[in-house]
């Protein structure tokens, strides 16, 4: 039988022993550590880490843990640089819940719920929110909430404050853009910034609409997709994931929509799967990945 853990991402200065003095908190309190990964950032002067244990003979209770390590934080990882120490504590038998959100395409909705329903992504999904009505009969067929919402120019701030009271009630934990073609505000993101894209073009190159005419025209020789956390500048948030099919000047547009499509799903489920894991630590506008 599977034993529960606990999961430690942190980051903090870089400074002599941390690994040694995150290994002993553990160790100290009865912890069997099975998982450890750390990175330096040389040239930010930062040190970041993922450190997995059993928590079956740990001897701190879980609601204890996350004030424990605070103040083994405050005494060695705080020093006088401005950056200072980070962390966040997850539990292997919590199963987040999700929001996944639509428009029109339902290739990346599909990929996502078929995983989740055959327990490939740890996940509850607790509504699926679109712009559009059309999407509707698979969230019946999944039994799953389907909120339709039509966003405009004049209803957009009205339309995001249902969405974010949604999101409330529902619990969520984070939100999936499965091909949600609306560009979320600044004030959205502010209020619930856990929100996961995946973006039909390998960024930097070809951000905005329609990537594929653009690569085409081009005359690229791949073309790629990318998950990413959204920011506030359109397209240009911390990368989880990406990946690359190559193509040939027999390809045409349509050519290069089937294979992005195909390539769209599996960039999204792994950079989805990462994140619920608990392996990806934000550190300004990118992200060390841990394995």
């Amino acid at each position: 039988m599977a034993v529960d853990t606990a999961t430690l991402l942190v980051s903090c200065p870089d400074q002599q022993g941390l690994v040694a003095k995150i290994a002993n908190f553990i160790y100290a309190n009865g912890g069997n550590i099975i998982h450890a990964d750390h990175h330096t950032d040389l040239e930010a002067g930062l040190f970041l880490s993922r450190i997995e244990w059993q928590l079956q003979g740990f001897n701190l209770p879980r609601h204890l843990i996350n004030e424990a390590f605070g103040e083994l934080a405050q005494r060695h990882f705080v020093t006088a640089s401005p950056l200072q120490a980070k962390w966040k504590l997850h539990f292997s038998d919590t199963v987040p819940k999700v929001a996944i959100w639509v428009s029109k395409q339902d290739h990346c909705l599909y990929d996502l719920l078929w995983r989740i329903k055959s327990k490939e992504l740890k996940a509850e999904v607790g509504l699926i929110i679109s712009n559009h009505p059309d999407l509707d009969p698979i969230a019946q067929q999944f039994n799953i909430e389907y909120h339709h919402l039509p966003i405009t120019k004049e209803n957009k701030k009205e339309q995001e404050l249902k969405q974010l009271e949604l999101l409330k009630n529902a619990e969520i934990d984070l939100v999936i853009l499965a091909k949600y073609m609306q560009v979320l505000s600044s004030d959205f993101i502010k209020e619930f910034p856990a929100v996961i894209n995946i973006h039909h073009s390998f960024l930097p190159a070809f951000i905005g609409a329609k990537p594929y005419h653009q690569a085409y025209s081009r005359g690229v020789k791949i073309i790629g997709a990318t998950a990413h956390y959204v920011t506030q500048d359109l397209d240009a948030g911390p990368i989880i994931e990406q990946d690359v099919v190559r193509i040939s000047h027999r390809d045409t547009v349509q050519d290069l929509i089937r294979k992005g499509k195909d390539l769209e799903k599996i960039v999204l489920a792994r950079g989805v799967r990462l994140h619920l894991q608990n392996r990806v630590l934000v550190y300004g506008n990118r992200t060390v990945v841990f394995g």
